[in-house]
């Protein structure tokens, strides 16, 4: 008996890793998913009590959490991406065969936050949903006016 555990493709410690690996990035997906989601009801359920009410003034209220939803948004889309980048790596090393038993019980996203943050708000799956909902909002605003 060695004292090296078998790394290969075959390992369950190898599996194991990779699917916890892909729960925690369908759970990051969900998580930005859920947050368009509750964008969307929140706004809406805004807009028609503003609209019945009459107070276009109180419309732009919903900028508020239209943002804050950007924000939790883009936050999720980051962890998402290092989480790939992280995945990516070990496949890799997995394929080269430089895999240590410590790589096993690495769970964490790669890449600097920032630079994943600033990218993430030019995502085609932020950017153009929130531009879109303050668009919407706006005009709104201007119907009720």
């Amino acid at each position: 008996m060695t004292g090296e555990p078998d790394l290969g493709m075959e390992s369950p410690a190898v599996r194991t890793h990779l699917e916890m690996m892909q729960r925690v990035i369908e759970r990051m997906a969900y998580n930005s998913r859920s947050c368009k989601v509750w964008c969307v009801t929140l706004v809406a359920a805004v807009l028609v009590l503003i609209a019945r009410t009459g107070e276009a003034q109180h419309a732009l209220l919903a900028i508020v959490p239209t943002v804050l939803f950007l924000v939790l948004d883009m936050y999720y889309l980051v962890q998402e991406r290092g989480f790939i980048a992280s995945y990516d790596n070990f496949v890799e090393e997995l394929h080269k065969r430089d895999l240590v038993p410590a790589d096993l019980y690495a769970i964490s996203p790669e890449g600097s936050l920032a630079q994943l943050f600033l990218g993430s708000f030019a995502s085609f799956s932020t950017g153009p949903f929130y531009a879109a909902m303050v668009a919407t909002i706006l005009l709104a605003w201007l119907v009720i006016l």
